[in-house]
């Protein structure tokens, strides 16, 4: 008959409750960070639309409304590509800071696993070796979609990454094609 050994599960338990305030504590982090951009945004905006307004009320010539709202527009669009890449910035940021932790967490879990595993087979003489290479096969093909699927995460990351910055430049181009020069 097995026995629970207490110390193991206690160290567990203290492992999986580290993981998960590592988890929170990258979360909090990342909203903190969410905040300030959002916060600087939105004073940006402000500021923007105050100095747009003063603008648009000193004008005295109807012809100028174009040449200022021009004017006025590729800023805008400047700080919409900066607000874009600075939350992408942190949306990726966060997804490198949880894989990594999930990596971590994984490997753990896949090294005390095998270690089981091994075990195992020695405390059961009878059918022990066909239980050990099914359980070491079920471990190998769950390494292998583990590695897979953070490999495909990354390539994703990357080619997401690629198209915010071509999106970013196609914009700012167009932007600075649009806007009538002085």
């Amino acid at each position: 008959m097995n026995t629970i050994d207490l110390e193991k599960l206690a160290e567990s338990q203290k492992a999986n409750a580290q993981v998960m305030m590592t988890l929170v504590r990258t979360a909090f982090h990342g909203m903190e960070q969410l905040s300030a951009l959002n916060l600087a945004a939105s004073r940006e905006l402000f500021n923007n639309s105050a100095s747009g307004a003063q603008q648009l009320m000193e004008l005295k010539d109807p012809a100028q409304l174009s040449s200022v709202a021009g004017s006025m527009a590729q800023p805008n669009v400047d700080k919409l590509l900066e607000y874009s890449r600075g939350l992408y910035d942190l949306a990726a940021n966060m997804q490198r800071e949880i894989t990594s932790v999930m990596e971590q967490q994984y490997s753990s879990m896949s090294q005390q696993a095998a270690g089981l595993v091994g075990k195992g087979g020695v405390a059961t003489p009878i059918a022990g070796d066909v239980f050990g290479a099914a359980m070491q096969q079920m471990m190998n093909a769950s390494s292998t979609a583990f590695e897979n699927i953070s490999q495909m995460a990354k390539q994703m990351t990357d080619i997401v990454d690629t198209n915010v910055k071509a999106a970013s430049s196609a914009t700012a181009k167009a932007a600075a094609a649009l806007t009538p020069k002085k």
